[in-house]
């Protein structure tokens, strides 16, 4: 028996998911559902699939990354038979997610309402730009809401508000969206009833903000962005190693200090009174920071890597995205999968960051193609092969694509 096969049932198998979504938001809340073992259904558009499909650049990874263990079934909403077919689909289904632009799901006659009446058990899951109130029918994207919540500014240096370097929000919203799922599938146990829950990217960002807004009520000053803060640690910077790399590396306690003066040899920096305590150090950055710089400066990366292992204290190379496929503790510990990437090979990507009993989630499906499932998602929804042949004559759904 293979190992698969003797695995124990995933925690969300045997929940039934249809999404409606696109781009990173939506399909980040699916990949976590069907990752945990949901059924996940992408409804995608007949005939040419997800917009994101065929997106180069930057975002040309979306889909291949945020679409796996999926099926698809391709349909066309606008048509009156495709929406029958969805209704027919999400009177047996458990949650819906959909991050279309505002009113697009009740346009097509698959809004919250003429679901939960055919399905009054649904949880239904509107990812959006905003939740409700004055902003609740504007369009936003992860980088509008990155200037709009503050975290631009606060990730840039001061006069260059800067984005974050990977989707942050959109891919956080949809962890928000799937931990109001999940609240919402509790709830109906004792319910029996579904709901609207909904998930969006700027109080998300607000959020994630929040420590700031905090920290800035405490202290009675005004937060300035990350590479002009206000250090709460003495030693918490990149430095210069002799052989043109640089290394992160954080002193974050009075008992790191201890290792780390011992382990670089500096008894003298220990002994120093001024740098007693980590609010000394803090206070003394101006001409300290240059001593502990100079210093690491004498030695190369590899070795200032071993004297941190040595002495415990947090430190981390300036990776790459490249660095990440080699990585030996992700290569080791089941942290990257062997993924599929339609038309382009295969490669690794990242597994869901969380264990279970000491197991990993997997992959269990590729992306799949362009209504790959169509067929097989319908025969077991009970349409007949006839009806199934009819609709793909007819252009409502698509089977098998590129």
């Amino acid at each position: 028996m293979s190992d698969e096969a003797a695995a124990p049932p995933l925690p969300l198998e045997g929940v039934g998911v249809l999404e409606f979504t696109q781009n990173i938001m939506g399909p980040s809340a699916g990949l976590i559902l069907a990752d945990l073992g949901a059924d996940v259904i992408k409804i995608e558009p007949a005939p040419e699939g997800e917009s994101t499909r065929g997106l180069k650049g930057f975002a040309a990874g979306f889909f291949g990354y945020f679409n796996r263990n999926k099926r698809s079934l391709a349909v066309d909403l606008k048509r009156p038979a495709g929406r029958a077919l969805v209704h027919r689909l999400a009177a047996t289904s458990d949650v819906v997610l959909e991050n279309y632009a505002p009113g697009t799901m009740d346009r097509l006659g698959c809004g919250y309402e003429p679901l939960r009446a055919l399905n009054p058990r649904l949880v239904y899951c509107a990812l959006k730009g905003f939740l409700s109130g004055p902003y609740e029918h504007r369009p936003a994207l992860d980088e509008v809401v990155q200037f709009m919540g503050g975290l631009a500014y606060m990730t840039g240096p001061p006069g260059q508000p800067l984005r974050a370097g990977t989707s942050v929000v959109d891919i956080m919203g949809g962890a928000f969206a799937v931990i109001a799922i999940l609240a919402a599938l509790k709830e109906r146990e004792r319910t029996g009833k579904g709901q609207l829950v909904k998930s969006a990217l700027f109080e998300s960002t607000v959020f994630m903000m929040g420590q700031h807004m905090a920290g800035e009520a405490i202290i009675g000053e005004e937060m300035q962005p990350m590479p002009a803060r206000r250090g709460a640690w003495g030693v918490y910077q990149c430095f210069a190693t002799r052989d043109g790399e640089q290394l992160f590396v954080a002193v974050t306690s009075n008992n790191h200090w201890r290792r780390f003066c011992a382990e670089f040899d500096r008894p003298d920096l220990l002994a120093d009174a001024r740098l007693a305590s980590n609010e000394d150090r803090v206070a003394a950055r101006d001409w300290f920071i240059p001593i502990i710089a100079a210093h690491l400066a004498r030695y190369d990366k590899a070795d200032i890597v071993a004297k941190c292992e040595a002495a415990q204290i947090p430190y981390a190379p300036v990776a790459k995205v490249a660095d990440l496929f080699a990585d030996p503790h992700l290569n080791a510990s089941g942290a990257l999968l062997d993924a599929g990437l339609a038309g382009y090979g295969r490669t690794k990507l990242p597994a869901l960051p969380i264990e279970m009993n000491g197991r990993r989630t997997t992959l269990r499906r590729d992306p799949p193609r362009i209504g790959e499932h169509s067929r097989a998602i319908l025969l077991a929804a009970g349409f007949g092969e006839d009806e199934i042949a009819a609709l793909a004559a007819d252009g409502v759904i698509a089977e098998r694509g590129a």
